[in-house]
Order: structure tokens, then sequence, then C-alpha cells
């Protein structure tokens, strides 16, 4: 059940080029909290650093979310991406085991990976300004041909159809709370949860730059959001998105 008031404006479509460009375009009225925009298919869907996005007509969950966060400076803006994750990761535990963060904000079941966010932030002097949150969650797609290593859906973990739009209403239910941690300046409890819930948060796994593959065990995330990893040798190396490949090989 979505549960829609004055702090929430929902924006629907058969068919766009991606939500994001969908509510970039959009001009009408907007929610106190949120302007979500969604669509059964979208023609351009992106990923994080330009990737595409495979997604069935009808299958899955693809929606933008618009916030207006209060006081946010930029330097802070990962706080954002944290809790879009921790939304997204509640909403998937609740079908699915073994659920974790993937870096910076993908989702993971097991393995594989569930759903993923495109997030773009305008900033007005120090602070953020809007932050719109792309995100998509596989919910009923069960065949996936585009080449992707380990994409999985929430019909496959559960082994039944689930309904888009309660998936739709748990996350904006989740995303409110986490948010309003963001505008109450909780940041140090919000990132100690996103912790929490980190992918290979423990232990020591392969990884590959730009000098290729090494062993290393996640050492933290900084609060602008680089990966900082302790390599097998006791070096600590921080990294930005696409800086740092995870080699999975479907442990």
């Amino acid at each position: 059940m979505i549960e829609i008031n004055d702090d929430i404006k929902l924006i629907r479509a058969a068919e766009t080029d991606s939500t994001n460009s969908m509510l970039r375009r959009y001009g009408g009225e907007e929610g106190r909290l949120f302007t979500v925009a969604t669509a059964d298919y979208q023609t351009a869907g992106r990923g994080q650093a330009g990737n595409a996005w495979e997604s069935e007509p009808g299958r899955n969950l693809l929606l933008s979310i618009r916030l207006h966060p209060q006081g946010l400076e930029a330097s802070r803006q990962f706080a954002l991406t944290e809790a879009g994750a921790l939304a997204v990761r509640d909403v998937v535990g609740a079908y699915a085991g073994e659920v974790s963060v993937k870096w910076p904000n993908d989702v993971y079941v097991g393995h594989g990976k569930v759903s993923g966010t495109l997030s773009e932030c305008d900033v007005s002097g120090r602070l953020i300004k809007t932050c719109t949150l792309g995100i998509g969650i596989n919910v009923n797609q069960r065949e996936f041909r585009s080449g992707a290593p380990n994409p999985v859906s929430l019909a496959q973990a559960a082994g039944c159809c689930i309904d888009r739009d309660e998936v739709l209403g748990m996350l904006l239910a989740r995303l409110r709370v986490y948010v309003a941690m963001v505008n109450a300046g909780r940041y140090d409890r919000l990132h100690g949860l996103y912790m929490d819930v980190l992918y290979r948060r423990h232990g020591l796994f392969e990884y590959e730059d730009a000098s290729g593959r090494f062993m290393a065990e996640v050492e933290g995330v900084e609060p602008q959001g680089r990966l900082v990893l302790r390599r097998q040798d006791g070096r600590t190396v921080s990294y930005g998105l696409k800086e740092v490949k995870f080699i999975i090989n479907n442990q």
C-alpha cells in the first residue's frame, strides 16, 4: 500500500527514456518531502558511471526520487547515498535473506545484484539544494540477457511473484526514516548502519585496480564516500567510483 499525502507527489508513466530525465523535465507540483517518478519501462535507463540498466517492461521497479535535504553540506552528500541504499536494503530484506550493500550503493542478495542507484545532486553554495536518487530494483524478472555478471530478482529469491506497488510503498516508508536522520544531522548513526550491512565488511577478498589484482579487506568508507581498503601487505588505499573492481566468482 502506497501512502500518498502532501509529503509525496507520485508521477507514473508507461514508458520514458529514464525516470531521472523524466523527473528533471517535470515542472508541476512537488511533494514536500519526495517527488517520485516511476515507469514500467525505460528506453535509456542508466546506472552509475553511464552503465546501462536492463529491465523487461512491467517486471521491475524503476523510479527516481527527488529529495530536498535540509542544511546538508555538499561535502556530506554521501549521506544521501547511504540513506537510499539502506532503504532499498531494508525492503529487499523483507523478501530475501543474506542482503547487503555493495559499495557504494548496490544491493546484493548473496553475491547477486538485485538493485542499483544513480545519485545526481544539485549544489547551491555549500549546500545540497536537491538530490535525485534513480533506483532500479529487479522485482519479477527471471531471465537477464544483457551479459551482466550477477543479476538476481526478488521473485527469484522469494520463489514467488512480488507486487511492485507493495515494494514501492515499503521503499518510500523506509527512505522517509533515513532522510529524517540526514536532516537531523545524525550522520554517524547513519554511517554506522551502512557499515553494519556492507558487503565484504569482514575478511580478505580479491579486488582489482589499475595496477592489477590484489587481496584486501575493508578498512572503512570515508565521509565523502571513498572506499578504504587495507591490502594484504598492510598498506591502505582509498578509491573513488570505478577506481576499484570487486572480483566476484559466485562464492
